[in-house]
């Protein structure tokens, strides 16, 4: 990360950029922030793709194309596959990029040990954004609260973490509620957590799980059904649950290989309890099954995003699917 601030300030860009890993609060503000630094709101110079169907030889053509009045053009290509599945027209095209064009990959999954990463890593640069640990977290959290003019005593910083979870993007949401709540007054207090933070979202999903789990259906889809009657988006809820099989299956592949729950707890910037549910729910499900979970609820993701698939009848179908 501190390579990308100093080109941002230095103006100095790579002509590749790949943004990877599972927290995508942070990869969503490299992002952004990159094209804020490149083209500001110069959409001439500016092209954005997403998703596996994204046009191979329109990227390049486009990449090829002289900046209009400008010194730079920004190609952006996210969630493409291209780091799991070789695209090979890309790979080439690596080798011989313009000068005037910045490309940055956005994705999610990556194979470290591929032709793709290996050529950008040689190239130009490769930034892993991961889960932030808790310290860390509770670093950003306080900061953001105190340029609110908003304090939090460290035992109500970690029952707010308990409650939202290290996600970046929840907890973001999240303050934005509470400091909207506490306007006028200068501490945050757990109260106020209780009463506007989405507690109810985060248990539902530990309970919607363990009805997966459990094989009972009707629970899952109960559960499913009352978060969307508090107007719970769909959309959100695939999210937690894509995020609840992704920590299942970290946490259990971890303590296969000998970790114990402290040390899974420190690894994955998780609360001790947290880790306790989790653990109990991976021993629920065997590791092909949650693997095949996460991998179909990234699918739905994208069939949703490209129109192919209505939200509520997507999660709908993996909860009926992981709890027969």
């Amino acid at each position: 990360m501190r390579k990308i601030n100093q080109d941002i300030k230095n103006k100095t860009f790579q002509n590749i950029y790949l943004l990877y890993g599972e927290e995508a609060y942070l990869k969503k503000q490299y992002r952004d922030r990159l094209k804020a630094a490149v083209c500001g709101e110069d959409t001439m110079n500016y092209a954005y793709f997403e998703g596996k169907n994204a046009d191979v030889n329109e990227i390049m053509s486009i990449a090829d194309t002289m900046p209009f009045f400008a010194e730079k053009r920004l190609v952006v290509v996210e969630n493409s596959g291209f780091f799991k599945k070789t695209e090979e027209k890309i790979l080439e095209y690596l080798s011989r990029i313009s000068e005037s064009t910045i490309l940055v990959f956005v994705e999610e999954e990556t194979d470290k040990r591929g032709k793709m990463f290996k050529k950008v890593k040689e190239l130009g640069y490769v930034c892993e954004l991961t889960v932030q640990t808790l310290s860390t977290l509770g670093k950003w959290i306080v900061g953001i609260l105190n340029q609110e003019g908003k304090k939090i005593t460290k035992q109500t910083l970690d029952y707010f973490l308990a409650v939202s979870g290290t996600d970046m993007n929840i907890i973001s949401n999240e303050l934005e509620k509470l400091i909207s709540y506490t306007i006028g007054r200068e501490e945050v207090t757990q109260k106020d957590i209780s009463e506007v933070c989405s507690v109810l979202a985060v248990s539902k999903i530990f309970d919607m799980v363990d009805a997966m789990g459990n094989k009972n259906r009707g629970k899952a889809l109960e559960l499913y059904y009352d978060m969307i009657e508090v107007r719970e988006p769909p959309m959100r809820i695939l999210y937690m649950l894509s995020r609840q099989f992704r920590m299942i299956l970290e946490a259990k592949e971890l303590f296969k290989n000998g970790m114990d729950r402290k040390a899974i707890a420190e690894k994955l910037a998780l609360a001790p309890f947290i880790v306790n549910k989790v653990l109990n729910q991976s021993e629920k499900f065997r590791r092909e099954d949650v693997k095949k979970a996460l991998e179909e609820c990234l699918c739905v993701e994208e069939d949703i995003k490209n129109g192919r698939m209505e939200e509520k009848t997507g999660v709908e179908m993996i909860l009926i699917k992981y709890s027969a």
